[in-house]
């Protein structure tokens, strides 16, 4: 028997986007933008950086391992109870707990090809059968999603809206999937990115359902800025959240990140501020991309992914920027070979992007 299972040899590890601090000594560069890991470019809410800060003075004491507090504000924002919330280190770590939670032996996942690259690290590190269905036009075939459900189907997860992609399902969509899906059926519903949504009359906000087979995951990571943090949290049935609870790392999110979480949920203002400028900055960004024949694809969320006709296209146009000081995302290990992601950022950084684009553009087309 092999010390290391062959589903984990066989994996690669998740590759992120190079560092701008990185980038400067490498290329020697006075000026980076990094536009490649839809963070929000505004940072923290003030009040989230003094509650953080204030919680470094208890740095020698564990945190609570319940998250008391972040759950109380949490159910008193969104109007749900306690039990029916779960914490972790980002949404990645409620859906590794999941995993190890709900999944047995002969137990089956499915989702689609190209959907959040970290359920396909996680469900391909869980040696379970995984059934990847293609995506339609970039978007969820949700009817195509419903019928690979078989007698041994246990998870299924959806992202909505999707990452890299940026597209979404809407409310009749969802509603004519989850007719199809037995109760047996776990559904994850990432929603990481429901506050750059929320406001689409189409777009299924999960918590206006009461599906008892349904996980909600949502994050402090996006608009919230506190991706350095890894703050996430989850909503469903009392009787899931109370065995996840069983399962989750005890003693996370830390406890600067459960203040930090605190602090951000409650000032609107300053999440308000961060998605008009997300609004303002696609405004500013979806004419560049479609001027250069760049094809963006409609997106519900902080970032554009657009397509160059081939994937060594793709490859150098990303190479180019990043020798400009312009960090991009080429998502060929997303399973999207040509296509490119550009997160939304500061007007200033966005007018800075769509400089270098024109000029390496101008190279190669000239």
């Amino acid at each position: 028997m092999p010390l290391v299972p062959p589903y984990i040899q066989s994996l690669s590890p998740y590759q992120a986007g190079k560092p701008a601090e990185e980038l400067a000594r490498e290329l020697g560069l006075e000026r980076i933008v990094k536009l490649a890991s839809n963070e929000s470019p505004l940072g923290p809410s003030p009040k989230a950086l003094e509650a953080g800060q204030q919680a470094l003075r208890d740095g020698h004491r564990y945190p609570d391992p319940a998250s008391h507090a972040l759950r109380s504000a949490l159910a008193k924002h969104f109007q749900v109870r306690m039990e029916n919330i779960v914490t972790g280190a980002g949404s990645e770590g409620i859906m590794s707990a999941i995993m190890r939670t709900f999944l047995l032996d002969d137990d089956q996942l499915i989702s689609a090809e190209g959907t959040f690259i970290g359920f396909r690290v996680l469900a391909n590190a869980s040696g379970r059968t995984t059934h990847w269905v293609p995506m339609n036009n970039y978007r969820y075939d949700l009817p195509r999603l419903a019928d690979a459900i078989n007698d041994y189907t246990k998870v299924v997860y959806l992202a909505n809206p999707d990452n890299p992609t940026g597209t979404y399902f809407t409310v009749d969509e969802f509603d004519a999937f989850m007719l199809k899906v037995p109760e047996r059926v776990l559904v994850i519903l990432d929603e990481a990115y429901f506050e750059y949504a929320r406001d689409r009359p189409d777009y299924p906000d999960s918590l206006h359902y009461r599906y008892d087979n349904v996980i909600t995951l949502r994050t402090f990571s996006k608009a919230y800025g506190l991706a350095g943090l890894r703050v996430g949290y989850g909503f469903a049935h009392d009787e899931l959240i109370s065995n996840l609870m069983k399962v989750k790392l005890p003693f996370e999110p830390s406890r600067p990140a459960q203040a930090a979480a605190i602090g951000a949920l409650g000032d609107g203002t300053h999440l308000e501020r961060a998605l008009q400028t997300n609004r303002d900055g696609m405004a500013q960004l979806l004419p560049v991309l479609e001027r250069h024949g760049l094809a963006p694809i409609a997106s519900a969320t902080n970032f554009f992914a657009f397509r160059l006709p081939t994937e060594a296209e793709a490859a150098r146009l990303t190479e180019a920027l990043l020798h400009r000081g312009v960090i991009v995302r080429h998502l060929a290990s997303f399973g999207w070979p040509m296509l490119i992601r550009v997160t939304i950022g500061l007007p200033e950084e966005n007018e800075y992007f769509s400089t270098q684009l024109q000029e390496v553009m101008a190279t190669i087309n000239g």
